[in-house]
């Protein structure tokens, strides 16, 4: 890569950005709060531009606000290297002053742009891959909401009817959920009785409406007293079971559209041909890593991102030692974490790396996560050669002659 004539850093915002472009020396050369909408956007690439043809930029914000920028940036062939914001705020420490402000901020970033060498390019990614990172977060919201409306669902049958909320697990039965939003106190379960339950929740497609209703009818004899505020408390547990039950339904959308975008990237085939990696944990992972490699360079750069490589903590004599990193993609952790553990159960080849781990004394997180990171390395070649995955085959013992 050539060495840019000047320098331009951007301090991203939601409604404005600040760029400072500074040269060789570190001498500012121009600084200005633009709006963020496509013309005033144009003009700052091109005035930028005039100053020199060979510019370097550089943004604190990947997505979001900056999706624009970058847009334009890479349309116009503009050469854009991303710095987190939090690398951004240790950074300005070391710069003279104690304010902040974003034209200070902004000439950090083009400072940092160009004294470091470690910095990888920003491209936009495939369009697929775009489209899967605006699923996946979907996903992972709806995710989100629904672990916190059964919380506050069973907290609530709690408070008037702890008969019933033991009864069932909320967070796998949908069968609890229909139940809910027909009969929720304990006179109302009684005066039904166990025949009629069951057939209302038959009639609602309940699978094993019988044994449903009986857990029900039983958690209902068992309390008589009414607790104040029994009836509103109820509402609230009707519109919440119909809540999680709306959200079972989005996710399954969800899934569906996640399950046909990842399939028609190029790289679905060689993810799926890993052991332990299915639809959703492939689209994650296509998400997460831009559709493509070349952005990290190397698969020990990616396992650095991941937080799958420990990095030293070593001070005078005290040498060897190695730590967890403390900044990484913990959504990218999770989709190798989770695709490890289940590539255990279903692949022998795993099966037998994490037995070895166990036998040299890790524990089985460590084991995982050891795991994890082999099969990093599996991807990465897979997705470099564009082939898919080829189980070992054993080799046959050798015999005495």
């Amino acid at each position: 890569m050539t060495v840019p004539e000047l320098w331009a850093g951007v301090d991203a915002g939601k409604t404005h950005h600040h760029c400072v472009v500074i040269d060789a020396d570190g001498t500012k050369l121009l600084s200005r709060r633009v709006a963020n909408n496509e013309a005033d956007l144009v003009k700052l690439i091109d005035d930028v531009r005039e100053l020199a043809p060979d510019v370097l930029w550089a943004v604190d914000l990947n997505a979001g606000g900056a999706a624009l920028l970058i847009a334009l940036l890479v349309n116009h062939n503009q050469r854009l290297l991303y710095i987190p914001g939090r690398t951004v705020h240790h950074a300005a420490g070391t710069y003279r002053g104690n304010g902040k402000s974003d034209a200070k901020d902004a000439f950090v970033i083009a400072d940092q742009a160009r004294m470091r060498r470690d910095l990888h390019p920003m491209t936009t990614g495939d369009e697929i891959a775009i489209e899967l990172r605006i699923l996946t977060a979907r996903r992972y919201d709806l995710t989100a909401d629904r672990t916190r409306s059964i919380n506050r669902l069973r907290a609530q049958l709690l408070e008037y009817f702890p008969a019933l909320e033991r009864a069932f697990d909320y967070s796998t039965s949908k069968a609890a959920l229909v139940l809910l939003t027909g009969y929720q106190t304990p006179a109302a379960l009684r005066e039904c009785g166990q025949d009629l339950l069951t057939a209302w929740l038959r009639d609602r497609k309940v699978r094993n409406s019988a044994a449903v209703a009986a857990a029900a009818i039983t958690a209902a004899a068992a309390q008589r007293t009414v607790v104040p505020g029994e009836k509103t408390a109820a509402a609230m547990v009707v519109r919440l079971a119909k809540g999680v039950m709306a959200l079972d339904e989005e996710i399954a959308e969800t899934d569906a559209l996640i399950e046909g975008r990842f399939r028609r990237h190029h790289h679905a085939t060689a993810v799926l041909s890993m052991p332990g990696v299915g639809p959703l944990l492939g689209a994650e992972f296509v998400a997460l890593t831009g559709g493509g490699m070349a952005a990290f360079g190397s698969a020990d750069r990616l396992a650095g991102v991941a937080g799958l490589a420990p990095v030293p903590k070593d001070s005078g004599k005290v040498q060897g030692n190695l730590r967890r990193p403390r900044r990484y993609n913990r959504r990218l952790l999770r989709t190798l974490y989770l695709s490890a553990q289940i590539a255990i159960r279903c692949c022998p080849t795993s099966k037998t790396f994490y037995d070895r781990k166990r036998r040299e004394g890790k524990a089985h997180k460590q084991a995982v996560l050891a795991l994890a990171r082999r099969r990093l390395n599996v991807l990465w070649a897979l997705i470099r050669d564009n082939r898919t995955f080829q189980p070992c085959t054993p080799q046959p013992a050798a015999t005495a002659a």
